[in-house]
């Protein structure tokens, strides 16, 4: 797990130092009224570090899988990210991130097998380590996003 919470760290401090240089107009821009700008993306990151948060801490602590999931456009829409003050954002997501690392490194190995349910409308049976992985790649496909300055026309949500 050592090394998924290493490279997590990374991330943080690369990108935290990135989205401060980024302008309100970038951060704002939204490529069409359904797709997200780059602080909604932002802020879908924050809700996706809060969902795994629970997932990392329930996933240890219940004797049967519990079932995590949630409806990503909705929080975005909901959470009005948009209109999210961007320092407090790119904060926010910092320091959930860090938070998420901290249950992460002191996890009990033995831990690592236990089993979330990700899925919807049918079981998507995950491991924590899985989960954690997982978690660093779907950061990563968006941190992409935010970066590249053709994001726009390849953008598609994922959960």
């Amino acid at each position: 797990m050592q090394h998924i919470t290493t490279e997590l760290r990374e991330l943080i401090e690369q990108y935290s130092i990135h989205f401060q240089g980024l302008s309100q107009e970038e951060l704002m821009h939204k490529p069409s009224p359904e797709r997200w700008s780059k602080k909604e993306l932002i802020g879908h990151l924050c809700d996706s570090a809060q969902n795994n948060i629970q997932r990392f801490i329930r996933g240890q602590y219940y004797a049967e899988p519990p079932q995590i999931v949630y409806h990503q456009d909705e929080w975005v829409e909901l959470a009005h990210y948009q209109e999210y003050d961007a320092w407090q954002l790119i904060n926010f997501w910092a320091t959930l991130n860090l938070h998420l690392c901290w249950i992460l490194d002191n996890m009990n190995p033995e831990n690592y097998s236990k089993i979330c349910n990700t899925g919807q409308d049918e079981a998507e049976l995950h491991s924590l380590e899985w989960l954690a992985a997982d978690y660093v790649n779907h950061m990563k496909h968006h941190l992409k996003q935010i970066t590249d300055q053709d994001y726009q026309a390849s953008y598609t949500p994922i959960s």
